[in-house]
């Protein structure tokens, strides 16, 4: 949503985003361009990591690499003090050519392969979160015949379903992800954990999915894993240092979206968990907390070149532009919805309703429907709030499309972080095949 602390209209009634016309960036640097406002990145940092002090005293944010990942971000993560959760083994090379503290990175996902974790091993990342026996077997093997000690989390599904789309739920039992807490596999992998030579276990994980606006689920979650740590403690009498407990909090994409600040989730989550260890009789561990795509999606805006408008009566408007579902699937994914604006007329009220377009070959690939707009034309400047995570994240190559440019702003001053791609690029893996003699 277009946010007035963050942005602006200048005296020509062109968006500014970052102290830069963005009518001048796009001449500038072309488009499809995303838009990254420094400040804003900046200021969710310190504010999250306030409001986690405030609330629990210890523990730390953990900045989710899959949001937005290149060598820039992670200098400002670095630089802000956060940690860093990567999926892959490409996120953690990036976090590695960042210059990214390695103890600070906690490695997770649901199929790390043997050559990620050699990699993740060789380079002393901080932490594993482990997700199944497999990769808990595979990984102290590893370990071993590399004479090294992996420091693990389990991966834990507390069986508490989280009120948002289904593609981005993850806390139910019925998730590719984790163990069960309620089946009992959660206890076993804990037992199975600490028997390993090489394997330190730490602590626990959970999530329970992405773009939520309700603090009951995590309330839940946080009691369920406190009674679980209880568990383990006091009648096991295993140790439990660390306890992540996700993130997912929603963001504001439209005006429908009416989310929390962060530092009430902090709040109530801290006095769920201060009460249920009140009631155990038991200390909270060191908490972690992932706050995911709020930190850096409202920092991001897209930019587009309209090429089209094609008015179908009594059917709709598509307002085509040069982009779409390569560099944002979002809404071809699950119907993400996101407020648009003409960057030429932004102070101009949004008098047409449209659908937003996008080039691929797919009718498919659209950016939003039943979008509120100013009367546009082929060639004006197309802006889309909130992009910051999921978008340059997600991007393909569908239709041979060259992955878009990634500008910094911040003071009125502008620097590419990430270059446009040419089709030399996009061809440059392809072997070709020589004429048979």
């Amino acid at each position: 949503m277009f946010d007035s602390n963050h942005m602006s209209v200048n005296a020509k009634n062109h968006l500014v985003v970052g102290g830069c016309d963005t009518i001048s960036l796009a001449e500038k640097h072309g488009t499809p361009l995303y838009v990254l406002d420094e400040e804003i990145l900046r200021e969710n940092c310190r504010n999250y990591k306030e409001s986690l002090q405030t609330h629990f005293g210890v523990g730390n944010l953990l900045y989710a690499g899959k949001a937005l990942c290149n060598t820039a971000v992670l200098q400002i993560i670095k630089q802000e003090g956060l940690g860093l959760d990567v999926v892959s083994g490409g996120e953690l090379y990036t976090a590695k050519n960042a210059g990214f503290p390695m103890q600070n990175v906690y490695f997770h996902g649901n199929n790390k392969t043997k050559e990620e974790l050699s990699l993740a091993l060789s380079l002393d990342v901080g932490h594993f979160v482990v997700d199944n026996d497999a990769e808990l077997m595979r990984l102290n093997l590893l370990a071993r015949d590399m004479g090294k000690t992996a420091s693990v989390l389990l991966r834990i599904k507390p069986g508490v379903d989280a009120h948002t789309h289904d593609y981005i739920r993850t806390g139910q039992i019925d998730s590719k992800f984790g163990y069960g807490l309620e089946t009992g596999e959660a206890l076993e992998a804990v037992e199975l954990a600490i028997g390993m030579n090489h394997i330190d276990f730490c602590g626990l994980h959970c999530h329970i999915g992405s773009q939520i606006f309700e603090t009951e689920p995590y309330c839940e979650a946080a009691r369920l894993m406190m009674r679980f740590i209880y568990e383990l403690e006091n009648v096991y009498h295993i140790t439990v240092q660390q306890l992540n407990l996700g993130g997912g909090f929603g963001i504001a994409y439209t005006k429908e979206d009416d989310p929390l600040p962060f530092e009430e989730f902090c709040k109530v989550i801290s006095e769920a968990l201060n009460e249920e260890a009140h009631r155990l009789g038991m200390d909270f561990p060191y908490i972690l907390m992932e706050p995911g795509r709020s930190i850096v999606a409202p920092a991001g805006t897209t930019l587009y070149t309209v090429g089209s408008v094609k008015e179908i009566p009594g059917v709709r408007t598509y307002v085509a532009v040069d982009g779409g579902m390569a560099d944002n699937p979002r809404y071809s994914l699950y119907g993400a919805k996101y407020d648009f604006t003409c960057a030429g007329c932004a102070g101009d009220e949004k008098t047409k309703t449209v659908t937003i377009a996008g080039k691929c070959c797919e009718s498919g690939d659209l950016l939003g429907e039943h979008v509120a707009l100013q009367p546009v034309m082929a060639g004006d400047i197309l802006a889309v709030a909130d992009t910051g995570a999921y978008n340059y994240s997600m991007a393909s190559h569908y239709n041979r499309i060259p992955n878009a440019a990634m500008v910094l702003v911040k003071n009125g001053t502008d620097r590419v972080i990430v270059k446009r791609e040419q089709f030399e690029d996009v061809v440059r893996n392809d072997v070709f095949l020589e004429e048979d003699a």
